[in-house]
């Protein structure tokens, strides 16, 4: 399926144009044989994936192979594999490119892509309603090649999500898109294949009504990875680019995004690392909605609930302008994947989500701890002196850290904010702190949100925690609930030594009433 790349070639870093990769001597990650799946197995699909996947390059491929352009497919799967002698008509829209806020606008952006698109098949129109302009193109491009037609849609939802903060515009972006996609469902016989990709899954009823027939391949366990690059294509197409790097470090950092199938990386991560030499959370910082870090403190999301959420794809699916399932934002927009997928009971499924990987649990960690009232500056201090003092292994020294935690969150903060009310916060600030250092943290028991056992394993040691939210000074407690669970146990025929440390938090005082360490 690969063929073996021994000498570098350029990085295709933001190119999403196929003719533009395969004429200019870039790596390019033969996606051809799952394009040839999908239009051997079906006619219209849907793809769902966050920003940054490739899902704009799956796109033009599949329009190049469509016209009929063999001479750009040489040397991938689908040059033997496709019947070159028919071409197809291709109809083309991109909500890509600005931001929309009205329905005039968004009507001007849409009548301006229907005229390229009647330009680019030499037919004329004579309809002006967008609805029936767009038929007519279908109906045109049909008779005129007597092939029918393929409609390719890429950032189907940009308009919508572009203006999820304001919920009447979001409606309004929605209905017009719904105008657009209805036609369709009633061209169906003039159609040979559908594809629509965007980040989000607005539910079937309220963007395509009628659509049924709309197949989802979102987490269907053969396309997981259509888009991205899996860590064979990493090993084959990229060989040339992995000498300076530890490969098991590329994986630990950018792997890991997973629709119930193969995992893949970020093509945009892997690219720049390449190009950079450095391992820096490129995907996260290229725009990271402000919308979701803002939705999440809102909400009063606990953190610790991040490495390890369990729900159904029915909510994963749920999503409308009016409803924002926070699991569903977070799986969508790719700041959570599928570790594991179960079949608990006969059709009953279960599926966890946790961090694709550690670029993305320490970043979304270090945005929501701003979001969570602790100062920037000061949130980054304290990370540094935590690792200081693992290394160190200066558990004494912790105990004023964690106050320092707490301490740099400004008092007016607490006043205006009723998240600060919500049992756990606090919790979700201790949490968070490590978790935004990237170290080996393992979530014991989050039952109740007021507290978290936690273990990190770092240089050879291990840290058990009882982390509690209390309302009068105890006497012992956490250390002691610490020592009945037993956690240590399990640890222990690891022969690293093990410090055990019990902290009480004064939800009235807001600083640690308790500290407690005690060494196995």
């Amino acid at each position: 399926m690969h063929s073996q790349h021994t000498q570098a070639k350029k990085l295709p870093i933001g190119i999403q144009t196929f003719c533009k990769i395969r004429e200019g001597d870039y790596y390019y990650v033969d996606k051809t044989h799952y394009a040839l799946k999908l239009i051997a197995e079906g006619t219209h699909y849907f793809l769902s994936r966050p920003r940054r996947f490739g899902k704009s390059l799956f796109i033009d491929t599949l329009a190049e192979l469509f016209a009929g352009n063999k001479v750009l497919f040489k040397g991938l799967y689908a040059e033997h594999n496709w019947d070159w002698s028919r071409k197809y008509p291709v109809i083309r829209f991109s909500f890509g490119g600005g931001v929309v806020t009205t329905q005039t606008e968004l009507d001007l952006k849409i009548q301006e892509q229907l005229d390229i698109n009647r330009q680019a098949l030499s037919l004329m129109c004579r309809q002006k309603n967008i609805a029936a302009y767009f038929a007519e193109l279908i109906r045109a491009a049909h008779t005129a090649t007597g092939e029918r037609v393929v409609i390719l849609v890429d950032e189907y939802d940009k308009p919508i999500l572009d203006n999820l903060e304001c919920p009447e515009v979001a409606t309004i972006m929605r209905e017009g898109l719904r105008n657009l996609y209805s036609v369709i469902k009633d061209m169906d016989a003039h159609i040979r294949f559908t594809l629509l990709t965007g980040v989000s899954k607005f539910s079937k009823v309220s963007l395509f009504s009628g659509l049924n027939n709309l197949q989802d391949i979102t987490v269907s366990k053969d396309y997981s990875a259509i888009c991205g690059y899996t860590d064979q294509d990493i090993d084959t197409v990229f060989a040339a680019e992995l000498q300076a790097f530890d490969r098991q470090k590329i994986r630990t950092w950018y792997n890991g995004y997973n629709w119930s199938g193969r995992s893949v990386y970020n093509p945009f991560d892997i690219l720049l690392l390449f190009r950079e030499g450095l391992f820096k959370p490129y995907w996260f910082e290229t725009g990271t909605p402000t919308f979701l870090i803002k939705l999440l403190s809102q909400r009063g999301f606990f953190t610790p609930n991040l490495a390890k959420q369990q729900t159904s794809l029915d909510l994963l699916s749920v999503f409308d302008v009016d409803h924002i399932n926070s699991d569903a934002l977070l799986f969508q927009t790719g700041y959570l994947t599928f570790s594991k997928v179960e079949e608990i009971a006969t059709g009953l499924w279960v599926y966890t989500l946790g961090y694709p990987n550690k670029e993305v649990e320490t970043s979304l960690n270090s945005a929501l701890l701003t979001a969570y009232g602790a100062d920037g500056q000061q949130a980054f201090s304290n990370r540094l002196r935590l690792l200081q003092l693992l290394q160190k292994v200066d558990c004494v020294g912790l105990q004023s850290l964690f106050n320092a935690f707490f301490a740099s969150i400004p008092h007016d903060w607490y006043r205006n904010n009723p998240i600060a009310q919500y049992e756990g916060y606090y919790a979700s600030i201790f949490y968070s702190h490590f978790a935004a250092l990237g170290l080996a943290v393992t979530l014991e028991d989050t039952t109740n949100h007021g507290r978290i056992d936690m273990s990190v394993q770092f240089n050879g040691h291990i840290y058990l925690f009882e982390f509690k939210v209390v309302e009068q000074v105890p006497k012992g407690q956490a250390l002691q609930q610490l020592k009945d669970k037993g956690y240590a146990q399990k640890y222990q025929a690891m022969g690293m030594p093990i410090h055990l440390i019990g902290i009480a938090f004064s939800k009235k005082k807001r600083c640690i009433v308790e500290f407690d360490i005690e060494d196995l």
